[in-house]
């Protein structure tokens, strides 16, 4: 049990550096992080922790660079739409503009 605490606490500890980091380092930290300690408690189950947790990890890894590519597909798609929204209207703002 000791060792659970302990290895939480590090994880937790190592969450809080990223903040000098971009958005995707953090979510492959972050996904790494998760991902070892789900992989650390599954494999405690079944006898196997630190191998668990290095599978975990890398699954996790995997996993946040993964929300990272859609978040980042997500924000350049939005900012098309807001900049077709804004040709659009400053097309449809000269059309007045010449009737008048």
């Amino acid at each position: 049990m000791k060792k659970v605490f302990s290895a939480g606490l590090l994880i937790l500890f190592l969450m809080t550096g990223c903040a000098g980091m971009t958005d995707t380092q953090q979510r492959a930290l972050s996904g790494a992080m998760i991902g070892a300690g789900g992989g650390a408690v599954i494999g405690a189950l079944t006898g196997g922790p630190a191998i668990g947790a290095a599978i975990g990890a890398g699954v996790g890894t995997a996993a946040g660079l993964v929300v990272d590519n859609n978040e980042k597909k997500k924000a350049t798609h939005k900012t098309a739409r807001k900049a077709s929204k804004t040709k659009s209207h400053r097309a449809a703002k000269s059309v007045e503009d010449k009737e008048i």
